[in-house]
């Protein structure tokens, strides 16, 4: 007889983990597919780390082939979902279209870059989601401090050396974070003429960062960012974005060559494209993560509007901890469904705490509950983050003791070239480049 088919959308943390789980479970009694635009699955925490130089781009990627036995990775990204003839359709990497057909489906194909109708922002600002947008941000950043050590005219080189980040929430946060130290220990190796320094500003319309975390933990990160002369904005965010600069929605004006847009997300289009109720952009499915209505099919991540059972009416948060944690329980259920495993279970969460890397061996951190700061944090942070990490846990701890001890290379990789790396064309791949493109941010 024939193995039943399992499809699963996505290799993010909820994805991934699903696969892993049910390959596990199987034991190669299934056949297992993996549609993904990528060959890896990308461990997002550490991200702000690749854009500092901290990390080595290839230390956040754990090989889908290399790791997942029993699994049949496909590079593509999904198109559509006809549930009822049971089919994903997809388009490869260089144009090419397949169908897969499945008797069980498992979505997760995550969230994307959450756009705002504010002029400007599709075109200028920078968006921090994937790989690629890491390494043209630390290209980009390193850049405008060269052009700056050569710009004759002192309000261009200050608008050079003045970077802007939108969001405090945990990627703006760290972002900011990050990238102040990069700059920082950039302009120590090649001193600016007229004493000029970075300049950073942290702007978001929540009354304090990270505002979806307890009150220690942003107090302790607010002080962090603005001992290290991060300007923090709170109640203020962008009316407009020009290549020049952007305008606040408090009237002041900053000149500036460089806009990240930390924003926040929204489930993948692909949801809203599968025909199925939602909730708040996220497909509604029950606690044991299938689709009402559809036994055959299962969502995860931040793809699904999962119950929170511990908060009757609440749906959980769309963080890595939980899709990390509902990928497990979705190849359980999957396998269930086939006989394979134990009885199907609901998602429970238990509230481990968490970290904010805010860069060197500072942190912010709340462990079972426990509000720590300073190197305590920071030590917890990275402990998590190995423990965590499915793969390159080696390669990841000896990059940051060569970091400890080694002055970081602040060259360019020759990815930001003469034209802009818009946030409306940004993708798990390199980003398109826009028709009428002229000059870099």
């Amino acid at each position: 007889m024939s193995r039943p088919r399992v499809v699963i959308v996505g290799a993010g943390f909820a994805g991934y983990r699903a696969a892993r789980t049910l390959a596990r479970l199987a034991r190669n009694r299934v056949e297992i597919t993996l549609l993904n635009p990528t060959d890896y699955f990308l461990y997002l925490p550490l991200l702000p780390q690749v854009a500092s130089g901290v990390l080595e781009a290839r230390r956040v990627t754990v090989s889908l082939p290399g790791t997942l036995h029993g699994v049949r990775p496909v590079l593509g990204e999904a198109d559509g979902i006809d549930l009822d003839a049971r089919t994903v359709h997809y388009t490869g990497p260089e144009g090419d279209t397949g169908t897969l057909g499945y008797d069980r489906l498992v979505l997760a194909v995550g969230s994307v870059n959450k756009l705002l109708p504010i002029p400007g922002i599709a075109e200028h600002a920078h968006g921090f989601r994937g790989l690629p947008e890491a390494l043209y941000l630390r290209d980009h950043v390193t850049r405008q401090i060269e052009l700056a050590a050569s710009e004759d005219d002192p309000a261009v080189r200050a608008a050079r050396c003045t970077f802007v980040v939108v969001g405090a929430g945990y990627t703006g946060t760290e972002v900011a974070a990050h990238l102040r130290l990069l700059t920082d220990r950039l302009v120590r190796r090649r001193p600016l003429p007229g004493g000029v320094r970075p300049r950073w500003l942290l702007l978001d319309v929540a009354p304090r960062v990270l505002p979806e975390l307890d009150e220690r933990l942003s107090r302790i990160a607010g002080r962090v960012l603005r001992e290290r002369g991060v300007e923090v904005r709170t109640g203020t965010s962008v009316r407009e974005a020009t290549h020049e600069g952007v305008l606040l929605t408090d009237g002041d004006s900053i000149p500036s060559r460089t806009l990240v847009w930390c924003v926040g997300v929204r489930p993948d289009p692909l949801v809203a494209a599968v025909g199925r109720p939602l909730e708040r952009g996220r497909v509604i499915v029950d606690p044991f993560l299938g689709m009402p209505g559809r036994p055959e099919v299962f969502a995860c991540g931040d793809a699904a509007a999962v119950p929170d059972l511990d908060r009757p009416g609440s749906l959980t948060p769309m963080t890595a901890q939980h899709a990390w944690r509902q990928g497990r329980v979705a190849g359980e259920n999957v396998a269930a469904s086939l006989g394979l495993g134990r009885r199907r279970r609901p998602y429970r969460h238990r509230d481990l705490g968490f970290a904010v890397d805010l860069g060197g061996m500072r942190a912010a951190a709340d462990p079972f509950g426990i509000a720590l700061s300073g190197p305590a944090a920071g030590a917890v942070t990275r402990a998590y983050h190995l423990a965590a990490l499915p793969g390159n846990r080696l390669r990841v701890a000896a990059d940051w003791l060569l970091d400890a001890v080694l002055p970081r290379q602040g060259v360019q990789l020759g990815l930001v070239r003469s034209w802009a790396v818009p946030l409306e064309s940004a993708s798990p791949e390199l980003p398109r480049e826009p028709p009428d493109a002229s000059t870099p941010r």
